[in-house]
């Protein structure tokens, strides 16, 4: 089973959930700020596309993080896992879980024929 996981408030994921829905691609929606992010599944994403990939240095979430934070998660993968781990908002996103596949962010290219 496909799973989305993203924020109902955040454009894109709307975007790459109106994408799934076209194609009547079976999906499950996790949003991470209401249901969360655990260890393991923030060391799957991190195993499938990277640490570097997976923190979103562009978020409002990320503003909101001292100097010296943002410093220490740009240096140190650790240091990285805590901040996603107590700020899910910290991940890019979309990220679509095909099962095969970590993608993140929406095109529109790679969301098609997930069905088939």
């Amino acid at each position: 089973m496909i799973t989305l996981y993203g924020i109902k408030t955040c454009d894109t994921c709307r975007k790459a959930r109106k994408a799934l829905d076209a194609q009547d691609a079976p999906y499950r929606y996790h949003d991470l700020r209401e249901q969360g992010l655990d260890k393991t599944l923030l060391e799957h994403f991190i195993d499938r596309i990277g640490v570097t990939t997976l923190l979103n240095t562009r978020s409002t979430t990320w503003r909101g993080l001292t100097p010296s934070e943002q410093q220490a998660a740009k240096d140190d993968a650790d240091s990285a896992r805590s901040l996603m781990l107590a700020n899910p908002t910290l991940l890019k996103r979309p990220l679509l879980d095909t099962g095969d596949q970590v993608i993140v962010g929406f095109k529109r290219d790679e969301y098609t024929d997930l069905t088939h």
